[in-house]
């Protein structure tokens, strides 16, 4: 019985398997089936690949500004001709090229055509038509890969969890779509992650106007004092990461991050003698300046050869006498100054996450420094020694704050773009004790008198008081006209009192800036009172007002 059963199921088995090689040779026969399976083609086009956000401080959006139109183009001389009006100038000639394709593709149009019949698609623009932070954002390959600054620093974590958006079109052997077949928009977004960055919107384009107007090459910095927090940070000239070809052949380097390279410093290191002299109870130092200092049958010179006579700290800074701070690097040593501009931060990279990083500047050893050459040099900023603006920052961030030294970050973390809180910090600072309280405190003094009193007048804001100094540091680079460029500083906070900021002002490569630094620091300071809160608008000018009754009283 079980013998017969199994002989019926294998003759059935093998009779449905006839009957279907049967239909399969018959259907193979069919002229009419070929020919109807060889004119479809299926033909797939991938929108450019979606991309995780970067956010200033209060998320606000620094990427993804507006959108851009694709409209499907379906071969022929009628869908060229339908095109042509709407498609960018940029654009027309890829337009010619491919209207006797054999394919639909893509093209990019001024306005959603759908109200005209046209399949159109919406791309999100990756960048501000007016740039916002370029240098520290950095700009895209064509294939939508970060190829600079942060952008490529971060570009693995920013292309995770973003599902490309594609167009299947399924059409005939001439390429027009199949009757009754509508282009299918497949995928999309999944969730994708983000970066927050220290920088604040309104003090950065504050600031970029600010650039924009007073200055021709060199960047802007400004850190929260409490912190380090990069809150704006500018570099001129800038670029149009959406028209990267318009600035490669641009003078002064449009592409260059100036906040993260390395400069000449001049007078503004000048503070860090100043807080050695403090900490080893030498704040009673003086020299009688002449003008000229001879060492070792080389002369140093003051500004225009001035005589400033009779100089203590204070009115040395005032007066950026470098005779005295050549004098006081004599007492002080190489060794000791080396060791104080290593607890500034010289010397050391300051990185920003991924691989970005800035110039570590060149801070002489104390081997080197034996030479009283060398030392008279750097006693006044100048010699070997270099520096990059955010270093700089971070070291008169030390006498603006507590005495501490903290790494200036430029990023808060990791956002989920699902819920739009963090998930991961970014802010590590190194924090560590540079100078004694009562040091940092007597420096802010001392630099308030530089700007109320001192060459640096034209850094007094109309909004408050400021602290800083001034630095015009020789290149040694000499420019067709036969002039030297120079590297003009003003390094400072605001406001001078309590500080909120630190801020940087570097114009770089010039013999002649257009406006001071210490005119563009100002400018600065005036920015950021208005941005603040009336309560903290008002303390401000609350401690000015008390500090010229002091002044009076005194």
């Amino acid at each position: 019985m079980t013998q017969t059963r199994l002989i019926a199921l294998f003759g059935a088995m093998l009779l449905a398997f006839s009957i279907v090689q049967g239909r399969l040779f018959l259907l193979a026969q069919n002229e009419q089936y070929a020919q109807a399976a060889a004119s479809q083609t299926v033909t797939t086009l991938t929108l450019e690949q979606p991309r995780g956000g970067i956010y200033d401080c209060e998320g606000r959006s620094l990427t993804r500004y507006g959108s851009r139109y694709y409209a499907l183009s379906i071969p022929g001389e009628s869908s060229y001709a339908e095109l042509f009006r709407y498609v960018p100038y940029s654009e027309q000639a890829y337009l010619y090229s491919k209207r006797n394709a054999l394919a639909p593709f893509l093209i990019q149009v001024d306005r959603d055509l759908t109200d005209v019949g046209i399949y159109t698609y919406t791309v999100p623009d990756r960048y501000f038509p007016a740039p916002i932070a370029e240098h520290l954002i950095g700009y895209l390959d064509g294939e939508g890969h970060g190829v600079a600054g942060l952008e490529l620093a971060f570009d693995e974590l920013l292309c995770q969890g973003q599902a490309a958006r594609s167009i299947q079109c399924v059409t005939t052997a001439q390429g027009s779509l199949l009757e009754g077949m509508e282009p299918q928009l497949l995928g999309g977004e999944t969730q994708g992650r983000g970066l927050m960055l220290t920088l604040d919107e309104g003090a950065q384009r504050a600031c970029e106007a600010i650039a924009q107007e007073m200055m021709d090459t060199g960047c802007i910095l400004v850190l929260e004092t409490a912190t380090a927090k990069v809150k704006a940070s500018v570099s001129v000239p800038g670029f149009d990461p959406n028209d990267l070809q318009a600035s490669l052949q641009a003078e002064n380097s449009p592409f260059l991050d100036r906040t993260l390279c390395q400069y000449n410093v001049g007078s503004v290191f000048k503070p860090v003698l100043a807080a050695c002299a403090l900490e080893r109870g030498m704040g009673w130092y003086s020299m009688d300046c002449e003008g000229v200092l001879d060492l070792n049958g080389h002369e140093y010179h003051c500004a225009q050869n001035r005589a400033h006579g009779p100089m203590g700290l204070q009115g040395a800074l005032e007066k950026s006498c470098n005779c005295f701070f050549i004098d006081l690097g004599m007492q002080l040593g190489g060794g000791r100054i080396q060791a104080m501009a290593e607890n500034f931060g010289f010397g050391q990279t300051v990185y920003l996450g991924g691989g970005l990083k800035s110039a570590s500047g060149n801070l002489p050893d104390a081997e080197t420094l034996q030479d009283l050459g060398e030392l008279a040099n750097v006693s006044f900023g100048q010699g070997q020694l270099l520096a990059a603006p955010v270093q700089l920052a971070g070291a008169f961030n030390v006498i603006a704050g507590d005495g501490q030294y903290r790494t200036p970050s430029f990023l808060e973390g990791v956002v989920n773009e699902s819920t739009g809180q963090l998930e991961q910090s970014l802010y590590q600072p190194d924090v560590r004790r540079a100078i004694r309280e009562d040091t940092a405190a007597a420096l802010r003094r001392m630099l308030g008198a530089v700007v109320e009193e001192g060459i640096g007048r034209q850094a007094a804001p109309q909004n408050g008081r400021a602290a800083g100094k001034t630095g015009t540091a020789q290149t040694g680079v000499m420019l067709e006209d036969g002039r030297e460029a120079m590297n003009y500083w003003f390094a400072g906070f605001y406001p001078a009192g309590q500080p909120l900021y630190t801020i940087v002002v570097l114009q770089d490569g010039t013999p002649e800036p257009r406006q001071s630094s210490a005119a563009v620091f100002a400018k600065v300071c005036d920015a950021l009172f208005w941005l603040q809160s009336s309560e903290t608008r008002q303390a401000i000018l609350a401690e000015t007002e008390a500090a010229q009754i002091v002044e009076t009283t005194d």
